[in-house]
């Protein structure tokens, strides 16, 4: 596997996924980026974990016990502290229009499951970059 670039550091990153596979490619390919990540394993949980943390991106998974990612992005974007975090769908959910849904939702984009390690942090940084203070620090490392 090539190096994985450190276009995260010190970043706070959540992930939110009950799959723990998926889970575990996720986090360590992001702490390799340099990451700080934080986890959850059901919306609920994440939604505290990204009031508490404030991370400057996450990834949720859209399936999951509890509350899925639909209803937790609904409340993250329902509340002012939490509005503006860029959301990524994680999801097998990879039929033609599933992409667009999710992004209608105002999910900031989709990455398709299973997470392919080796190019998952610059699908990341691809994803990010049409953000201007996030393409900012990305350009900056």
């Amino acid at each position: 596997m090539p190096p994985i670039p450190k276009l995260f550091t010190n970043w706070d990153v959540l992930v939110v996924d009950d799959e723990p596979d998926s889970l575990e490619v996720a986090t360590r390919m992001l702490k390799l980026a340099g990451a700080n990540v934080f986890t959850a394993e059901n919306g609920r949980d994440g939604l505290e974990v990204a009031r508490q943390k404030r991370p400057r991106f996450i990834l949720s998974d859209l399936s999951m016990p509890v509350m899925d990612g639909w209803q937790m992005l609904e409340q993250l974007k329902r509340n002012p502290a939490t509005a503006d975090i860029p959301v990524i769908a994680l999801t097998a959910h990879t039929m033609p229009g599933d992409r667009e849904r999710a992004m209608a939702a105002g999910f900031h984009n989709h990455i398709a499951k299973p997470l392919d390690p080796p190019k998952l942090v610059q699908q990341l940084a691809n994803i990010l970059m049409d953000i201007p203070d996030i393409a900012a620090l990305i350009g900056k490392i």
